[in-house]
């Protein structure tokens, strides 16, 4: 009785004490990000980071009603602060899309950013779950891990680029299709986070559900391009930040649940690979204590589906190749 009491109270306080750092904290996804996990009874420490206005952002929402303790950290001298310590590092840090513009096209500036951050994360929390928000993610999650291998600290298994909003969007829209609960549905989407190299995996949705071949090449259209159709809403404004903020912090969560000792969460993530012939690949995760305990890989798919992996390594690998070369040529 005495040690199943003790090992209650050891769940009770794992689950309770997650110190999570969010870099990019006062950004348009970073703000409802922090407020999402400030809200969440598995984060015991908010940590956030940005370059401009996180004192504001911290002190606001420390006045929240929950437990989380919560401080702000502003300016490169106090980035290593602001990781110290940290088990989960959540990254929406730099520049959005605007009407026009591609994922790659950020490419320039979010790489530089993305490279400095994994820079102090593996000087600072080389233990900690890395989740990489920042576009384009297929080249942000090569570089996040050449940076990490530079200082001998890389681990595969606790690297995530987060595509959760893709399978938030397919969700969503199968859903409304067929006038399901979204909360109900679950689509896989494998592959990457850009246009057609997003592939939903509608043939494997649960509950099961079928379409016309013509509505599903509509509707698989309509996924990949889902970000674009939020940019071109936003007319200059930005990209989506609140949906994506929804899919980061559900991320997240999921993380720190599988991290508490919960059995069988699973998620789709963009992460080291050996499951396609490209180095980096998403499908779903059976997630643990380490990090990803379990690639499932990309399991039966049907003809249109393996059509839309062959059509989409090219452009991975690109992106990829990129990523990796870029910190090989970083001063």
């Amino acid at each position: 009785k005495v040690v199943a009491l003790y090992e209650e109270t050891i769940s009770l306080n794992s689950t309770h004490n997650a110190k999570v750092a969010v870099l990019g904290a006062s950004g348009g996804i970073g703000q409802p990000l922090s407020l999402l996990l400030k809200n969440s009874p598995l984060v015991s420490e908010l940590s956030l980071y940005d370059i401009a206005h996180t004192p504001g952002v911290a002190a606001d929402l420390s006045h929240i009603e929950t437990r989380a303790t919560v401080t702000g950290y502003m300016g490169a001298d106090q980035l290593g602060a602001a990781l110290k310590g940290c088990e989960v590092v959540v990254i929406p840090a730099g520049v959005p899309r605007k009407p026009g513009m591609t994922r790659d096209d950020l490419f320039n500036t979010n790489a530089t950013i993305v490279a400095t951050l994994a820079d102090a994360c593996a000087r600072h929390c080389p233990q900690a779950m890395i989740c990489i928000i920042s576009n384009p993610v297929n080249s942000t999650i090569p570089i996040t891990s050449e940076v990490m291998k530079k200082h001998g600290v890389y681990n595969p298994n606790r690297v995530f680029g987060v595509t959760t909003l893709d399978i938030v969007r397919a969700n969503t829209f199968v859903a409304e299709l067929k006038g399901l609960d979204p909360a109900r549905v679950n689509v896989p989407v494998v592959g990457g986070h850009a246009g057609k190299t997003i592939i939903p995996l509608i043939s494997r949705c649960t509950p099961k559900v079928e379409f016309p071949a013509d509505q599903l090449s509509a509707l698989t259209g309509r996924i990949q391009e889902a970000g674009t159709e939020v940019v071109k809403a936003k007319a200059g404004a930005g990209s989506a930040t609140l949906s994506m903020a929804y899919a980061g912090a559900r991320f997240t969560f999921s993380l720190l649940d599988a991290m508490n000792g919960k059995e069988g969460v699973v998620e789709c993530a963009f992460v080291r690979s050996e499951e396609t012939e490209c180095k980096y690949f998403s499908t779903p995760l059976l997630l643990g204590k380490n990090g990803i305990e379990k690639n499932l890989g990309l399991g039966k798919l049907s003809a249109f589906e393996e059509k839309l992996v062959a059509e989409a390594m090219d452009e991975l690998k690109g992106s990829i190749k990129k990523g990796e070369d870029f910190v090989t040529n970083m001063k």
